[in-house]
């Protein structure tokens, strides 16, 4: 089987987790479609091996969680005039947990929005933790009995609601612009949560850098996924990126790194070698179930 050259997966790999599209990353790097859908299918499925076995016993003292939208083949509304619509299609929603010290994603999970999604996140959250922490989530009602189910009493957990008014301006000026922020509640749910740190404003920024780095997540666009499948390959290769590759401008080392998970900066050669590993552990051919849930 024809391999491409470590320099050739390394600059695909690379546009990649920079927000390119797989079309366009075909064009300049010259080769088909298929090989660059191959190499995202190997490496999210490498990257989201490595992040379930080593993002582990998390020394983390403040967590927040937050969720963000996206969409596969159509929006939610359109899905039932959508033509040949999968069965995934409609609404995405991509859950993360980010340590406020370190900002390491510590637990992500991609679907639906609901309590049974809440939950398996919660119980992936607690799973990584080391010990207690502080968790502060926004106001949506699934996260009260998951976090409840997942930690019981073993948490300090404060709600943060922000509250909104109307957006300024008439006409496309107020259609485009977002609505005006005119204050926030803090709401007490379990253990003792220092108020000071109830925030979700690390998590935020963070929904913002996935989609400056995912073409797939911006507004108004074209670039947003048509298959399931390659939206969670994609993901999981921006946070294993995110978290061992790229250095935080703040904190100056990587995530990881500041987490204590590693003790120096990785690069996409180091992504490739994952991919590399992986395929040589690969068993027969046959048929599996594909974890999609981390």
């Amino acid at each position: 089987m024809n391999t491409l050259p470590l320099a050739k997966r390394t600059q695909i790999l690379s546009m990649l987790v920079e927000g390119m599209s797989m079309r366009y990353i075909s064009r300049v790097a010259d080769v088909s479609i298929n090989t660059v859908t191959k190499l995202l299918i190997d490496a999210g499925d490498a990257c989201a091996a490595y992040h379930h076995e080593h993002v582990r016993n998390v020394q983390s003292a403040r967590v927040q969680c937050d969720e963000i939208w996206s969409f596969c083949y159509a929006k939610q509304k359109n899905v039932a005039r959508a033509k040949a619509a999968p069965e995934q299609a409609g609404d995405v929603w991509t859950w993360t947990a980010l340590d406020a010290d370190s900002k390491l994603i510590i637990s992500y999970l991609i679907g639906g929005r609901d309590s049974g999604y809440a939950l398996e996140f919660m119980d992936d959250v607690k799973a990584r933790l080391a010990h207690r922490v502080q968790l502060t989530t926004d106001g949506h009602r699934a996260y009260l009995l998951a976090v409840e189910e997942a930690f019981g009493s073993e948490i300090d957990y404060a709600q943060l609601v922000k509250l909104y008014g109307a957006p300024q301006g008439e006409g496309n000026e107020r259609r485009y612009s977002p609505a005006e922020c005119t204050g926030d509640r803090k709401t007490w749910i379990e253990g003792n949560p220092d108020y000071d740190h109830v925030s979700t404003s690390y998590v935020e920024r963070h929904n913002l850098s996935i989609r400056m780095g995912n073409r797939r997540f911006a507004r108004l666009t074209n670039a947003f996924s048509k298959k399931i499948d390659n939206h969670i390959h994609m993901l999981s290769l921006y946070f294993l990126h995110y978290n061992f590759c790229r250095i935080h401008k703040t904190l100056k080392v990587t995530p990881a790194q500041e987490a204590g998970l590693c003790d120096s900066v990785r690069d996409v050669e180091w992504i490739v070698s994952l991919i590399e590993a992986r395929a040589k552990k690969a068993g027969p051919r046959g048929p599996y179930k594909k974890d999609i849930s981390k």
